[in-house]
C-alpha cells in the first residue's frame, strides 16, 4: 500500500511539473545567449562601428555632423520599429507587408516567443538591423544634407522603403517564399541602402571641390579602427542571422571572415599594382566590399566559395567605385552605391551559384525548397535584385522630393557648406584646437 501511494506522490509531481518543463524545453537558452551577444554585436557596428569609419572619411569641419546623424538615426529607427517597423515586417499580412497587429509590442510578453528565443530578443535583433541600413545612406549626402532633411527623410524611408522589403524577403513576403536566398541582408540592407545613397548623391549633387585634394579624409586614424569595429560586429551581424547557435551560425562566420580578408586584400593589391602604393583607406573599404558581398550568401555557401565572392567583391567594388567617381562625376561622398549596392547585387547573384552542392570544392550547401537548378535559383536572386533596385530607387526619390518641399531644401547653402556643417548645423566642433 505504501508503495502505491509513493508512485501516486510521485506522478502528482510530474504532472505538476510537466508545463514548466515544456516550457524550458521550448526556449533555449543556448540560442538565446547567442542572439543576445549578436544583437549587441550589431548595435556595436553603427554605435561607434559606422560613426567612427564615415567620420574620419569627411573632412574635420564636418566629422560631429556624421556622429550625431548616427546618434540620432539610431534612436529615431528604434522608435519607429517599436512602434510600427516591427509588426509591419514582421507579423502576418500580405505578400507586400505586414499588419499591425503587433504595433508598439502589443501581446508580446516576456514568455513570448519567435522559434525557440525570446520574441523581444528577435524584435530587438532586428531593430539593430533597421538602424544600421538608414545610417549607411549617410555616406551618399554626407557633408551637405541639411539636418532636418536627415532625420525626415530617414524615418519615412525606414516605414516606406526597408520595412517593406524586409517583410518580402524574412516576414513571409512574396520574394521569401519564392526561395530568395538573402541570410543576412544583400537585398534588404545594402542593396537598398546603396541605391538610396545614390539617388540621394544624384539629387543633392556633388560637394563644392569635389574631385580635388581637399576632400580626403581627414582621420584615416578613426576610419580603420571603426572599420575595425565593424568587421568584429559582421560577426553578429552574419551569424547571428541564423538565429541559433549551431553550424549555420559557425558556418556564416566563417565565410563571412574569409570574404573580408579576400576583400581586403584584393583592393590592396589592385591600388598597389595600379598606383604604385597600397593604401589604408582602400584596404579598408576593399574589407567592407567583402564583408557586404557575402552577406546575403553568408548561411548558404562553402569557405571556399566565399573566397571566391570576396576576390571579386574587392576587384567589381573597386571598379565600380573608380567608374561612379572618375566616369559618371557622381559623388556619392563614401561610396555607398559601389561598395554596399553593387557588392549586395553581387553577392545576392553569386549566392544563387556557389549554393550548388555540384561545385566540388566550392560547393555550398542546396539550392531554396522547390528549386532543383542553379538557373532556377539564379532566376530567382534575379527577380529579387530587379524588384529591390527598382522599388528603392523609384520610392527613395518620391520621398527626398516630398522632404525637399517640407523643410524648403534637402542642402544646406553654399556658404553653410563651406563653413562646415559642425558649427552651422551644431554650434559644436569636433575638435577644439
Amino acid at each position: 500500500m505504501n508503495q502505491i501511494v509513493k508512485r501516486l506522490i510521485s506522478l502528482s509531481f510530474l504532472l505538476f511539473t510537466l508545463p514548466v518543463y515544456a516550457e524550458d524545453a521550448s526556449l533555449d537558452s543556448g540560442n538565446s545567449a547567442w542572439i543576445l551577444t549578436s544583437t549587441a554585436l550589431v548595435l556595436f557596428m553603427t554605435l561607434p562601428g559606422l560613426a567612427l569609419f564615415y567620420g574620419g572619411l569627411v573632412r574635420s569641419k564636418n566629422v560631429l555632423s556624421i556622429l550625431m546623424q548616427c546618434f540620432a538615426i539610431a534612436g529615431i529607427s528604434s522608435l519607429l520599429w517599436f512602434a510600427f517597423g516591427y509588426s509591419l515586417a514582421f507579423s502576418e499580412g500580405n505578400a507586400f507587408i505586414g499588419g499591425f497587429d503587433k504595433v508598439f509590442m502589443a501581446g508580446i510578453g516576456k514568455d513570448s516567443l519567435q522559434g525557440d528565443i525570446p520574441e523581444s530578443l528577435f524584435m530587438l535583433f532586428q531593430m539593430t538591423f533597421a538602424i544600421i541600413t538608414p545610417a549607411l545612406i549617410i555616406g551618399g549626402y554626407a557633408e551637405r544634407m541639411k539636418f532636418s532633411a536627415v532625420l525626415l527623410f530617414s524615418a519615412i524611408w525606414l516605414l516606406v522603403v526597408y520595412v517593406p522589403v524586409t517583410h518580402w524577403v524574412w516576414g513571409g513576403g512574396w520574394l521569401g517564399n519564392m526561395g530568395l536566398y538573402d541570410f543576412a541582408g544583400g537585398t534588404v540592407v545594402h542593396i537598398t541602402a546603396g541605391v538610396a545613397a545614390l539617388v540621394a548623391a544624384l539629387m543633392l549633387g556633388p560637394r563644392k571641390g569635389f574631385g580635388s585634394a581637399a576632400m580626403t579624409p581627414h582621420n584615416m586614424t578613426m576610419s580603420v579602427s571603426g572599420a575595425g569595429m565593424l568587421w568584429v560586429g559582421w560577426f553578429g551581424f552574419n551569424g547571428g542571422s541564423a538565429l541559433a547557435a549551431n553550424g549555420d551560425a559557425g558556418m556564416a562566420m566563417l565565410v563571412t571572415h574569409i570574404a573580408a580578408a579576400a576583400g581586403a586584400l584584393t583592393w590592396m593589391f589592385i591600388e598597389w599594382k595600379r598606383y604604385g602604393k597600397p593604401s589604408a583607406l582602400g584596404t579598408v573599404t576593399g574589407m567592407v566590399a567583402g564583408l557586404g558581398t557575402i552577406t546575403g550568401a553568408s548561411g548558404f555557401v562553402g569557405p571556399a566559395g566565399a573566397l571566391i565572392i570576396g576576390i571579386l567583391a574587392g576587384g567589381v567594388c573597386f571598379s565600380a567605385t573608380t567608374w561612379l567617381k572618375t566616369v559618371m562625376k557622381i559623388d556619392d561622398s563614401l561610396d555607398v552605391f559601389p561598395v554596399h549596392g553593387v557588392g549586395g547585387i553581387l553577392g545576392t547573384l553569386l549566392a544563387g551559384i556557389f549554393s550548388a552542392t555540384s561545385l566540388g570544392l566550392f560547393s555550398g550547401f542546396g539550392f531554396a525548397e522547390g528549386i532543383t537548378s542553379m538557373a532556377g535559383q539564379m532566376k530567382v536572386q534575379l527577380i529579387g535584385v530587379l524588384a529591390t533596385v527598382t522599388y528603392t530607387a523609384i520610392v527613395s526619390f518620391v520621398i527626398l522630393k516630398v522632404v525637399s518641399l517640407l523643410t524648403r531644401g534637402l542642402r544646406v547653402t553654399d556658404e553653410q557648406e563651406i563653413q562646415g556643417l559642425d558649427i552651422h548645423m551644431h554650434e559644436e566642433r569636433g575638435y577644439d584646437i
